[in-house]
């Protein structure tokens, strides 16, 4: 069956549990990206909550899943924002934790007109000094859990709940903190890396063999590693070897949340046990479309986008 059969073919809601991320953005948009000191003059804003898990499960949300995101806000103004925002978009927020004397997180971004885009985040680390109880009960529930980096002691003990219950428990394999990825590695029975994260740990900017590194460091995990418009590469564990699919060309408007893209519709293909080269196809497409509207994940398609875009694109799947 297609890719984009199995979209219109679902017979139920899957339901992913995301962890991590929930920041309020504020999004600047420019021409050119600015250098230097000096005053830079956007033509456009946004402000918006989304951050790495809380982008990934609006994506699921606009695929026709359901989603719930376990986060932490600060007990502000901007906390109860982004809970509201977040609930508004669809998200099941009622597992979020609010900090007491916690700052909520916060990033300024500008954007240019090529795609590309500067980040400049702020999180208190006082958000994550406490971790909720997490029980097999809650985890239970879940179709697959995708966890990122930004809270690792709560996502190791939902990666480790949902190995212990047979439940696709995903990595958002993203930049982080050394010792972060190395702690959470080995409890994910998925991990879909960035390019940079990859090129940091297996010591290579060749993706072919980051992902050969990475696979004997996470032996138990299927791997790949997302690298833009050069498409996505991963292990294949059936015919042990690389296999890489190119990327859909399109002009960019904004990469932002275009990753966070891919791993909500991953993990939204994953809980439902569909064939991984479809996953990574209809994870690639999400993104690709993504990247064709400013707002970071407000341009997370819906399944008739998507499915639309899939009839209309053939990727290039092979052996690397």
């Amino acid at each position: 069956m297609t890719s984009e059969r199995l979209l219109k073919t679902r017979d139920r809601q899957p339901h992913v549990l995301c962890v991590g991320a929930a920041v309020l953005d504020t999004l600047f948009r420019v021409r050119k990206m600015p250098t230097g000191q000096g005053k830079v003059l956007p033509y456009d804003m946004l402000q918006i909550v989304e951050g790495m898990a809380s982008s990934a499960a609006y994506a699921v949300v606009r695929l026709g899943g359901k989603a719930s995101l376990w986060g932490s806000v600060g007990d502000d103004e901007t906390g109860k924002r982004i809970i509201a925002d977040l609930s508004a978009a669809g998200i099941d927020t009622s597992g979020m934790q609010i900090a007491q004397g916690a700052r909520s997180a916060v990033s300024t971004i500008v954007v240019d007109d090529g795609g590309e885009r500067l980040i400049v985040p702020f999180y208190d680390p006082e958000l994550h000094r406490s971790v909720k109880h997490v029980s097999t009960t809650e985890i239970a529930a879940f179709d697959a859990v995708l966890v990122d980096v930004r809270w690792p002691k709560l996502a190791l003990k939902v990666l480790e709940t949902a190995q212990s219950l047979g439940k696709p428990a995903i990595l958002d394999g993203d930049v982080a903190t050394d010792g972060v990825i190395e702690r959470l590695g080995p409890a994910a029975s998925h991990i879909v890396f960035s390019h940079p994260a990859a090129g940091k740990l297996a010591g290579t900017q060749d993706c072919a063999a980051a992902i050969g590194v990475l696979k004997q460091r996470f032996p138990q995990a299927f791997i790949s590693v997302t690298a833009g418009e050069n498409g996505a590469f991963w292990y294949d564990n059936v015919n042990d070897c690389v296999m890489h699919m190119t990327a859909r060309c399109v002009k960019a408007v904004d990469t932002l949340a275009a990753g966070d893209i891919f791993h909500g519709a991953f993990a939204f293909a994953v809980a439902q046990k569909w064939q991984i080269e479809d996953a990574i196809r209809i994870s690639s497409a999400a993104a690709a479309l993504k990247c064709q509207v400013f707002g970071g994940r407000t341009g997370a398609p819906d399944s008739d986008q998507l499915a639309a875009c899939l009839a209309q694109w053939t990727p290039q799947v092979s052996r690397v």
